[in-house]
């Protein structure tokens, strides 16, 4: 398979956004300067792989937070059907965004969204404080990222 040739890419710049999030909630990214963001897309809510994708992030809330990082789950989903989601999977910690109108406009944003399918990669992209990528990792659509090597490749930095 030929590699793909992103835009985006550790040292830029992450573009600014506002979501909902499953409860409602508006995520404005560029207000977070100062704190890290650890953005985790998954496909699409309902799924096997990416309902383990957001309980590793719930099951691991604490370390993020005991390593000043923010974790957020982000698809294409509309927000009530990430709010039934989150309830049915027992997600209290973690914000579900959802990149549902535009379709997809954030994962677009993050050069991710996929086209053909109308949902984005499966990544974890950390936001820095100064609102600099400092880490951007794809993953294959079927594959469960490994929250333990995301967490040591934060904690090296």
């Amino acid at each position: 398979m030929a590699e793909i040739i992103r835009k985006i890419k550790v040292g830029d710049i992450a573009a600014g956004f506002t979501l909902q999030d499953h409860n409602g909630n508006d995520f404005v990214l560029s207000a977070q300067k100062g704190k890290r963001v650890l953005l985790s897309f998954h496909p699409l809510a309902w799924t096997a792989v990416c309902a383990n994708q957001m309980l590793s992030l719930e099951k691991n809330f604490e370390v993020f937070e005991s390593l000043k990082i923010f974790p957020l789950g982000l698809s294409v989903d509309a927000v009530p059907s990430k709010k039934v989601w989150a309830e049915s999977l027992g997600i209290k910690k973690v914000s579900l965004l959802s990149d549902f109108w535009p379709h997809g406009a954030v994962a677009k944003l993050f050069d991710i969204f996929r086209e053909k399918n109308g949902f984005s990669e499966r990544a974890n992209i950390l936001v820095d404080e100064q609102g600099v990528i400092a880490l951007f990792k794809t993953y294959p659509l079927s594959q469960l990222p490994d929250i333990n090597e995301i967490i040591d490749i934060i904690k090296r930095m």
